[in-house]
């Protein structure tokens, strides 16, 4: 519900593409050798025939973007966004600050991890690196799986610094509650997760290469998409619980209103759970994950311990807004599919003479060309992140107009969103760049302006500015 702030927060040997053949039929061999050729320019068609599919899909991921983003949530709404308004100029200053001290170690982490990744993935660096790793391992998928490792802890240690760094600026301003044993727990995990993603893409993937060397971008592209939804089904119940604890919101007038505001609003929700967020923040949020069986609304306990009841029900009603417009299959499906279709780009990139040679690979088939498979990856995530956050601020607002829809409250939704920018330190004014990068929701002040677009449009008395020149905010 609240701002989700992303700054808060893959060689060489002496052989090539190992593989024990055992007894596996000739066609088998064959198949393994043709997988461990260089690329050469009889692969032309199966490049050409991949660059389609990679067009074809990228054209139709954006005519299903273009289609069924909701561009306009708040049909006339044209008054921009006014902090002052609605905070105090402590406030203001407070909420730059922060936002200025976190930023140096956003940018700089993102930027080590762009320059790390490069470097293994397109320098001899990355070959030597996993040759000496992978080199004394015969079998490949053992080959593979040591190449995925080395590059998941090199990453995560080029970016730990700079983690590190934000972890005691969110400590400092108090968002952060997580004593540093805790928060060295949850890296190991967060790393053993990306492992275990990591390591099932590479053996996945590596499959399909040895077995179809030259078409296995088709198989790759269908595999992604299914890996995609089947993440987004599973993360709820394989996931969420290795960081946080979940139980049933208490039986009290609280639960029996969300319980009636879902039924009203016709989206069968037989439970809220609460997560004990408090152990590591301060801030306020909730959120909505998972799909079909797996579906969950979750609310931070800290929203239950410290915001009335009247926001909470608007808190949780945004969150009814995404349930009943699916927006988190909508999201897996859309991100599948533009998985697909990066799965195509890759294979122009892991089938290239020149990329392959400085990688220091002989083909895709070879480990050394899992770091060039990570350098694709990354830089694919960063450019696809400010179209993903762009979207993700306009259905988010929809998901806000669908809140005040159902409770016709826009008094309390305005004071809903004031609360949760300051208790949060949401930038109030983010420049273009950190807007583009960071921001999945409208900033605070832009969801004020809707919900007093909203009552004016509904003809309801327009919600007060909430700061008059020379008075505090109210609690």
């Amino acid at each position: 519900m609240s701002e989700e702030n992303d700054r808060q927060g893959t060689r060489r040997t002496d052989e090539a593409g190992d593989v024990t053949v055992g007894s596996h039929v000739a066609a088998g061999a064959e198949a393994v050798a043709d997988a461990r050729r260089p690329a050469v320019a009889g692969d032309r068609a199966s490049r050409r025939a991949a660059a389609v599919a990679a067009v074809v899909l990228g054209a139709l991921l954006a005519v299903v973007v273009a289609v069924t983003t909701p561009w306009h949530p708040l049909p006339g709404a044209d008054r921009g966004p006014d902090p002052a308004l609605d905070f105090t100029p402590a406030e203001i200053a407070r909420s730059h600050a922060f936002n200025a001290a976190l930023n140096p170690p956003a940018y700089a982490g993102l930027i080590a991890g762009i320059v790390v990744v490069v470097l293994l993935g397109l320098t001899p660096l990355g070959s030597r690196l996993l040759g000496a790793v992978t080199g004394p391992l015969r079998r490949w998928p053992l080959r593979l799986v040591g190449a995925a490792v080395v590059l998941a802890v090199l990453t995560r240690l080029a970016g730990l610094p700079f983690d590190v760094w934000s972890e005691t600026v969110l400590r400092r301003y108090g968002l952060s509650t997580e004593h540093w044993g805790g928060w060295a727990r949850d890296q190991v995990t967060s790393l053993g997760v990306t492992l275990v993603i990591w390591i099932i893409v590479v053996l996945g993937l590596h499959l399909l290469i040895r077995r179809f060397p030259r078409r296995w971008w088709a198989g790759a592209a269908a595999g992604g998409f299914v890996l995609v939804a089947a993440a987004s089904f599973g993360y709820p119940v394989l996931v969420e619980p290795l960081f946080n604890s979940f139980h049933s919101m208490p039986a009290g007038p609280l639960r029996t209103d969300l319980l009636r505001l879902a039924r009203e609003d016709g989206v069968p929700v037989d439970d809220v759970l609460v997560a004990d967020a408090s152990k590591r923040t301060t801030t306020l949020n909730a959120y909505v994950s998972g799909f079909g069986s797996t579906r969950r609304i979750v609310v931070y306990d800290t929203l239950l311990d410290s915001e009335p009841r009247q926001e909470v029900e608007l808190v949780v009603a945004h969150e009814l807004g995404h349930a009943k417009r699916g927006d988190v299959l909508h999201g897996t499906l859309v991100g599948a599919l533009g998985v697909a279709a990066g799965v195509c780009v890759l294979y122009l990139v892991m089938s290239s003479p020149r990329l392959l040679r400085r990688a220091g690979a002989e083909s895709a088939a070879d480990p050394r060309s899992v770091a060039l498979l990570l350098a694709g990856v990354t830089v694919l995530l960063q450019l696809s992140a400010p179209v993903e956050n762009l979207v993700s601020r306009h259905i988010e607002a929809r998901a806000d107009m669908h809140a005040l829809d159902l409770t016709r409250d826009p008094a309390t939704y305005v004071r809903m969103q004031r609360s949760l920018s300051a208790r949060n330190l949401d930038e109030l004014s983010p420049d273009a760049l950190e807007y583009a990068l960071w921001n999945t929701h409208p900033t605070g002040p832009e969801r004020i302006a809707m919900g007093r677009e909203w009552a004016r449009l509904h003809h309801l008395a327009v919600p007060a500015p909430l700061v008059a020149k020379g008075h505090r905010a109210p609690p």
